[in-house]
């Protein structure tokens, strides 16, 4: 009996130590967490790399193309944890990776997206989602690669997405993250501001949607007025969008100055809402997922509108990520495009390219200064 009494006492003590243990690493890992995080100072200046020395002729047509690179991972059979969604017949789906297949998978995908770009050759390039060292992507410098390629366009960079290491999913964690936006020019920029969303701020979520941010490139122009040009990457997976309603709050705030200076205005990007009127458009055996809600040119400051891609009603940008890839079955929308003030003449077209390289489609934008 004494026996039996002392190797149940010895259990319940290695029970014991072996809960205090995990709590001591849960509390550990919070810490490690909260002392690695930082926020970005709004306002910041950044530098255009290998600045063109051409300037712009107001009274010529450019092209602008917007593309969310998604760190080299979506090819279109991958899935993120992070991606939620259902079945019209009430089955729920999720994603199942935390990061890249693998290094090669990060590199065609890169290649392949880069390819897609150059068939366009556009005079600007908006990319979100680059990684330049993350976990997520095997270390692979996706900004490096892009801008290689283009050598001889001037290159702006600003941080969107730092994190340390996440050990979400368990199976196979995300990481550390450094990744961003990358704006591509032909043209000589005479400035950049990297301007600070809100974000959200609960313990755990402030940690994978960390400095949100966009980038405003100044181009002066023969008339002594500014085409300014945005990239934009809104938030995501903000519970009930109110993350994204300020973070538009602040963006219509900078519109209103730049219409008030009357300049030339385009900003553009990866939204994470439906800027088209597609959220039940496309043929799904998906329901609307929670992550998407409808915005459209109500929602912007005066002055300002978006463009509806010319052959809108054929090609999405953007797939859910619940599940791979599936043309009928898998939800898509529009998500990714422009907006425009009203001083500019200006069509869109979504490119096709059933998100081979991307869970997003890069959409081209033609515009002239009226």
């Amino acid at each position: 009996m004494r026996r039996e009494c002392g190797t149940l006492k010895k259990i319940l003590k290695g029970v014991g130590a072996a809960i205090a243990g995990l709590i001591a690493l849960i509390v550990g890992y919070g810490i490690f967490l909260q002392v690695n995080y930082y926020r970005i100072a709004d306002f910041q200046s950044v530098e255009t790399v290998n600045n063109p020395p051409a300037r712009l002729d107001a009274d010529q047509e450019y092209t602008l193309m917007t593309y969310n690179v998604g760190f080299g991972a979506y090819s279109d059979d991958y899935s993120f944890f992070m991606d939620t969604g259902k079945m019209k017949d009430g089955k729920a789906t999720r994603g199942k990776h935390g990061r890249a297949l693998s290094k090669e998978a990060v590199i065609a995908n890169t290649q392949g997206s880069l390819a897609l770009i150059q068939q366009s050759l556009p005079d600007f390039i908006f990319l979100q989602e680059v990684d330049v060292k993350s976990s997520r992507s095997y270390g692979v410098d996706q900004a490096a690669i892009l801008r290689s390629a283009f050598s001889g366009y001037g290159s702006v960079f600003a941080l969107n997405f730092h994190s340390p290491y996440l050990i979400v999913p368990l199976q196979e964690p995300h990481g550390s993250v450094q990744s961003g936006l990358l704006t591509l020019s032909n043209w000589h920029v005479d400035e950049n501001v990297r301007r600070q969303f809100p974000v959200d701020g609960p313990f755990i979520t402030k940690f994978t949607d960390l400095d949100r941010c966009f980038l405003i490139s100044r181009l002066g122009l023969d008339n002594g007025k500014e085409l300014v040009l945005i990239n934009i990457h809104l938030s995501a997976y903000d519970q009930g969008g109110t993350i994204r309603v300020q973070q538009l709050a602040l963006l219509n705030q900078v519109l209103i100055q730049e219409r008030e200076q009357g300049n030339y205005v385009i900003a553009g990007g990866d939204f994470n809402h439906d800027i088209a009127g597609t959220l039940d458009f496309f043929p799904s055996q998906q329901q609307v997922p929670d992550w998407i809600f409808a915005m459209n040119t109500a929602d912007l400051a005066e002055g300002y509108h978006f463009v509806r891609a010319d052959n809108a009603d054929e090609t999405a940008t953007c797939r859910g990520a619940d599940i791979p890839f599936e043309a009928g079955v898998t939800y898509q929308a529009i998500v990714d495009g422009f907006l425009v003030s009203d001083n500019l003449t200006a069509t869109a077209e979504n490119i096709q390219n059933d998100y081979r390289y991307s869970d997003h489609n890069p959409v081209v934008l033609k515009f002239r200064m009226n």
